[in-house]
C-alpha cells in the first residue's frame, strides 16, 4: 500500500510518501513544496495543487494522511494552513484518493510512542522507522512521513478488523475518516 502524507502549509507544504511492504515500510518519496511569498495567495495555492496533483498521478497513493489543523494563536497562520490542506484534499479528491485526518498527538504516538514527542524525537524515529540514514529535512518533510506512517502503521489493523466485523455480519465495515489518538 502506498501512502502520501501530507504536512500542509502556505510557505511549505510537507509531503512524504511511503510504501509498505508486509511489515516493512520504505520511503518513496519526499520533500517540500516551496512557494515564493511574494506571489497572491491564489497563486500559491494553485502551485500546492498542482504540484500534489503530480504527485498523485505519480505514485498512485490508495490514501492520504493529513495532520489535523492546530489552532494556535495566530489566526492568519491557522488560516493559510487551512486553504493548503483545503487544496491537498481537492487534490485528493480529484484523483479519487481517500484522505485521513490524525491529531498531532496520534501522529506523534504512532511514530514515538509518545504523544507529546518533540519534533527532533519525530524526525529520529522516521529515519529509524523508514531506514533512512538521517533524519528526513526539513521538519515539514519529516511531518509529512511520520503522518504517512500514522496511517500506514493502522492500515492493516483497521483491515483485519473490518474483515472480521464483516465476517460476522456479511458485510464489510465503512472506513472512518477522521481517526483520533
Amino acid at each position: 500500500m502506498i501512502v502520501i502524507g501530507i504536512d500542509p502549509g502556505a510557505a511549505n507544504t510537507g509531503f512524504g510518501v511511503v510504501r509498505t511492504v508486509n511489515d516493512r515500510m520504505i520511503a518513496l518519496d519526499g520533500g517540500v513544496i516551496e512557494t515564493p511569498p511574494h506571489l497572491p495567495a491564489e497563486q500559491r495555492l494553485a502551485q500546492i495543487h498542482e504540484s500534489l496533483q503530480k504527485l498523485i498521478d505519480w505514485h498512485e497513493p490508495r490514501a492520504m494522511a493529513l495532520e489535523e489543523l492546530f489552532f494556535g494563536r495566530n489566526v492568519g497562520s491557522a488560516t493559510s494552513v487551512g486553504q493548503a490542506r483545503g487544496v491537498a484534499m481537492l487534490a485528493a479528491a480529484q484523483g479519487t484518493v481517500p484522505c485521513f485526518d490524525y491529531t498531532p498527538q496520534a501522529v506523534k504516538k504512532a511514530v514515538c510512542g509518545n504523544g507529546s514527542a518533540g519534533k527532533g524525537q519525530v524526525q529520529r524515529m522516521v529515519a529509524s522507522l523508514l531506514g533512512l540514514p538521517e533524519p528526513p529535512s526539513p521538519d515539514h518533510a519529516a511531518d509529512a512521513f511520520a503522518v504517512a506512517i500514522c496511517h500506514a502503521a493502522g492500515a492493516r489493523s483497521r483491515e483485519a478488523i473490518a474483515a472480521a466485523r464483516g465476517a460476522g455480519r456479511g458485510r464489510a465495515m465503512a472506513p472512518r475518516q477522521r481517526l483520533a489518538g
